[in-house]
């Protein structure tokens, strides 16, 4: 995944991306926002400061929402009520109040990702293929060289995040959150367990890839 970061505090900045990385999300970061809507290509998520030094924040956001869909979450001190509920009206998909917790903010960010890509036209990225591996991400079925395969929703929802995204590395507490919706003492060891009898029913051991110290990942065997 790849994140516009429209921040002008260089410290922010500093302190962030390297944060976003380690969970596998790499950063285009601009200290002003007039130019934001000329590096929307290839971008997944925009987080951006309304405290800007050259254009307010919101005007940004509305700029960004002319042109594009892509999800933004506006991330500000501004706390207040009303500036939370002008940057959504402004087109904001998600408002984030600093000091912030990065795992909260990672969450959020897929979360606004997810979202949109659910609510793209129909037929658009519907069926995820994988060599002879087929993932319906709308009938919630499966299938390896033409077999159906039985999964529980929990081990579908595993293979349906790694399958869309993209052969990117999908981190441990990604896919906790967003399959199980929490975190827990012995989430990493349920997950492991989803994962060995994903790869015992696929009976592509291969196809999902650990990646030591991070997480999982689909790809193609060498």
């Amino acid at each position: 995944m790849h994140i516009l970061l429209v921040e002008d505090d260089d410290r922010v900045a500093a302190a962030l991306r390297p944060a976003l990385h380690r969970h596998g999300i790499t950063t285009t970061r601009l200290a002003t926002g007039r130019d934001a809507v000329e590096h929307l290509a290839d971008v997944d998520v925009v987080l951006l400061d309304l405290g800007l030094p050259d254009v307010d924040g919101v005007d940004v956001c509305r700029e960004i929402r002319e042109v594009s869909e892509v999800p933004v979450i506006v991330v500000s001190a501004r706390g207040e009520v009303d500036d939370r509920i002008l940057g959504l009206h402004s087109g904001a998909d998600d408002y984030l109040v600093k000091p912030y917790d990065i795992n909260e903010l990672v969450a959020r960010v897929h979360t606004v990702y997810r979202r949109r890509r659910q609510s793209a036209p129909h037929g658009a990225d519907e069926v995820v293929e994988f060599d002879d591996v087929v993932v319906d991400l709308t009938k919630h079925a499966v299938s390896v060289a033409g077999r159906p395969i039985n999964l529980t929703r929990k081990e579908f929802q595993v293979l349906a995040l790694l399958a869309t995204s993209g052969g990117a590395v999908c981190t441990r507490s990604r896919i906790v959150a967003e399959v199980w919706g929490r975190s827990w003492a012995g989430a990493n060891r349920t997950l492991d367990v989803h994962v060995a009898t994903l790869r015992t029913k696929l009976g592509r051991p291969e196809l999902v890839q650990t990646v030591r110290g991070v997480g999982y990942r689909l790809g193609s065997p060498e």
